[in-house]
Parts: structure tokens; sequence; C-alpha cells
């Protein structure tokens, strides 16, 4: 089965949009396994842990790109922190929980935008997404939890103490993947519609009835 119609045009930003709802339902299960193996696969180095960024931020870039429908595009990253989580300590408290599935699904509502546009939105949607998930869910264990006062002094600190675990350029080179992933994919489904849609020669077809 072709992953989109004939018909879909394979520009940047609309490449996705007309993809068939097996090849979408194929997309929807192989983003969610990403962000799950990219969350629990960490390797370290001499017990230094190599990287400490998860592919949330482009898988749930992509879901909003690919899936029209918002709740069905934040199913994505929300059932893959859903599994994830399952095997992970959990939050303080539920009002933090519900901060972090927000925070994680945020990229999603960048879908619209990618959709028209082209890779410098991908670009920076990666950056906004990341900056968004830091700034929010620092802002929400300064409020919820009494590790620092509740000071300016105080919120400053505990962006601070959370700088090392941002960083914007492997959310940028996790998105380059995924989204590396779907081009091809695309372009491999374009190659298959065409091939379907090339009629064949009446003399052709005639000699394959006779064989």
């Amino acid at each position: 089965m072709p992953m989109h119609h004939p018909e879909s045009r394979p520009t940047v930003g609309g490449r996705f949009d007309r993809w068939t709802p097996a090849a979408l339902a194929v997309a929807w299960a192989a983003l969610v396994a990403v962000a799950v193996v990219g969350r629990l696969w960490r390797p370290e180095w001499q017990g230094v842990r190599l990287w400490n960024v998860t592919p949330f931020v482009a898988v749930a870039l992509a879901a909003g790109t690919l899936f029209a429908n918002r709740l069905v595009a934040a199913a994505v990253p929300l059932v893959a922190l859903s599994i994830g989580n399952l095997a992970l300590p959990g939050y303080d408290n539920p009002w933090m929980t519900a901060v972090v599935y927000a925070a994680t699904a945020f990229p999603v509502v960048f879908g619209d935008l990618l959709r028209r546009g082209r890779w410098p939105a991908v670009v920076q949607g990666a950056l906004a997404g990341s900056l968004v998930f830091f700034f929010v869910t620092n802002a929400a264990h300064w409020a919820l939890t009494a590790d620092y006062p509740r000071t300016a002094a105080g919120f400053v600190a505990c962006l601070a103490a959370g700088l090392p675990f941002v960083r914007p350029l492997e959310d940028l080179a996790w998105t380059g993947i995924v989204f590396g992933g779907l081009a091809v994919a695309e372009r491999i489904g374009a190659a298959i519609a065409a091939r379907e849609a090339v009629p064949v020669p009446a003399a052709a077809a005639a000699a394959g009835r006779l064989d």
C-alpha cells in the first residue's frame, strides 16, 4: 500500500498531508516506539551518560505535522510518556504530573505551521518546544515543591539548576532524525505510488494475458 495518494505534492510543508490511513497508523505506532526507546535507552561511557535529551519534542512536532486531529497527534507523546513512566520513578505530585504531560504534548500545536512551512519552521518549532518544556517544568517545580524559596531569587535559582538539563542542540538533532526518517518514508511511498499510477500499455497488457 502506498504511503500516500499519487496526487500528493512533494513539498516540504505539504508532503505528509495525504498519507493513507494505513500509513498514518504505522507512523503513529512508529513515533510512539521511537519516543519510548529514545527515552529509556541512555547509554553511558565510563560512568558518564552520553546524552540526557529524549526525542519527545521531535516526536510531538512530527505528530502535530502528520495528524490534523489534535487529539490523535497529542496521544503520540502522551502514550509514549505513559509507557516510559512504567519503568521510571513517578513525579512528585499529581499537579507536577499534569504539567509534565502538558509540556510534553505542547509541540503538537505547531503542526499547522509546520505543514505550511519549511525546514526553518521545523527548527524554530524544535527550539520553542525545548525552551517551553524547560521553563514550564522548572517553574512548576519551583511553585509546587519546597526546594526553593517562593521569591524571585528562588525562581532564578531553580531555573539555573535546570540549565544543565536543557540541550536545544540535541533536541534539534532528534528533530532532524525524526523528520529525516519521515522524509525518507514519504519518498519511498511517492515512488511506489508513482509506479502504481503508470498506465500499462495495451500491447503489453495483451501480451501479459497471452502469457
